[in-house]
């Protein structure tokens, strides 16, 4: 294989959605390759719904999905192993804290790693609030739960909505260090949706809607 030839961690061909009032995607054929790719566009051009796609969240009205061969129409189960996603406006988990959240992951993404979580939880400052319930976190700190379990996950696809959002300042250096990590992976990808890219990040691809 030549030296530069990345196999895909992504790929959708024709993809095709449209809510009701307006069409969004019409035949979208994207690969993405290893490292940390961008979603980029301005406010209600389908950032989010297309990572809800990418993630088998919601069904494209045509088109395939496959990630690293694994087909989400042919086997969705394992299509959803291989992608973390989490909406951190989502209310679904406010119950739980964040220890327990983490806990469950295992069962749901095989290869989960749980012997990252300390240096993440530390990394994001979130020691003092591991044992709270969701509703009780700031928006900040709830992106970090988030963002934590994403990053110890171990999906080859990772999907991040404004990774930077509502975070400290610390929060931010530490992301951007992960992040810098990650775009020199050579078999997992990160998807960030966002307005714009992160500032001094290589970026293996951008989609811009």
């Amino acid at each position: 294989m030549p030296m530069n030839k990345v196999p895909s961690v992504l790929q959708t061909q024709n993809l095709c959605f449209h809510w009701p009032e307006r069409t969004l995607f019409s035949d979208l054929s994207v690969s993405v390759p290893p490292g940390v790719s961008l979603i980029r566009g301005e406010e209600h051009t389908g950032k989010t719904t297309l990572l809800r796609l990418l993630a088998g969240d919601i069904p494209p009205r045509s088109g395939a999905l496959s990630i690293q061969g694994n087909s989400l129409h042919e086997d969705p189960e394992r299509y959803r192993q291989q992608v973390f996603r989490t909406d951190p406006r989502s209310e679904s988990l406010d119950q739980v804290s964040a220890a327990s959240w983490f806990q469950s992951l295992p069962g749901r993404y095989p290869n989960f790693n749980p012997e990252a979580l300390p240096d993440l939880i530390q990394g994001f400052s979130l020691t003092p609030h591991i044992e709270k319930p969701l509703y009780m976190l700031s928006a900040g700190s709830k992106r970090k739960v988030w963002l934590t379990a994403a990053w110890a996950a171990g999906t080859p696809l990772t999907l991040i909505d404004q990774p930077f959002a509502a975070l400290d300042t610390p929060s931010m250096r530490f992301l951007t260090e992960l992040l810098q990590e990650a775009s020199e992976h050579p078999s997992r990808a990160w998807v960030l949706a966002d307005y714009e890219a992160p500032v001094a990040l290589d970026l293996a691809s951008v989609i811009t809607l």
